[in-house]
């Protein structure tokens, strides 16, 4: 099964008050810096065959943190971007609550294009075709760290539950939090949502056993022995 670890940059100066979107130039704050590398301490038990960013400064600079170290290199993908914000982008978070969009984007968030930017549909779907061509460069042993934004986020996961994109504010994605989520051939499996403890990945079944999947399935019956 393809592990994919999903981390949410550290903060900045706007996280919270304002819509960042792509605004160049945000970089991360020294609390954010030290949260990314607070999260570089917490996977630094985890084999990672690769490190995936956004493209936008906050996100590259906390996943330079983990490849720190590693001797791995950070490979930006276009694909991890903040969604467009459009004309929202740079407002504060106070002022958009005002605007009528805002409802919408809490309640029925696959309708709402944002005013001369990027429909949240559009945005997941680049996201997860993203995630799924990662998946299959680094097969089903895989182990990577996708550094993203936190509406990419939930984006992902909402695809990975099996959730209409009109749930996915239900899901949260604080910085530098870890969300993982494992790839088998039949469906996702998601591990941890929102985490901010020390990453331990839980053993495939069929490496534990030393032995094939006779089930032709990828689930526990029961709910599984969980780990130790």
């Amino acid at each position: 099964m393809t592990t994919l670890l999903l981390a949410r940059h550290g903060l900045t100066d706007l996280t919270g008050p304002v819509l960042a979107g792509r605004t160049p130039g945000v970089h991360l704050s020294e609390a954010g810096r030290a949260q990314a590398e607070a999260l570089a301490g917490r996977v630094a038990g985890v084999r990672l065959d690769a490190i995936v960013s956004s493209p936008l400064e906050r996100c590259r600079e906390t996943a330079e943190a983990v490849a720190k170290g590693r001797g791995a290199q950070v490979r930006v993908d276009e694909r991890l971007i903040e969604c467009g914000y459009g004309t929202w982008t740079g407002r504060p978070l106070k002022e958009l609550a005002e605007e009528p969009l805002w409802q919408t984007v809490q309640a029925h968030p696959s309708a709402v294009t944002f005013p001369e930017g990027e429909a949240l549909a559009d945005m997941q779907h680049r996201a997860v075709a993203a995630v799924r061509e990662w998946n299959q460069r680094l097969g089903l042993k895989g182990v990577y760290l996708a550094c993203t934004h936190g509406d990419v986020i939930k984006a992902i996961v909402a695809d990975a539950l099996g959730l209409h994109l009109d749930h996915f504010q239900r899901i949260t994605a604080d910085p530098a939090a870890l969300t993982v989520i494992r790839y088998a051939p039949l469906r996702p499996f998601v591990l941890r949502i929102n985490d901010m403890g020390e990453l331990r990945l839980p053993e495939d079944s069929e490496e534990k056993d030393g032995g094939e999947n006779i089930t032709g399935s990828d689930a526990a019956v029961g709910g599984g022995p969980g780990t130790t």
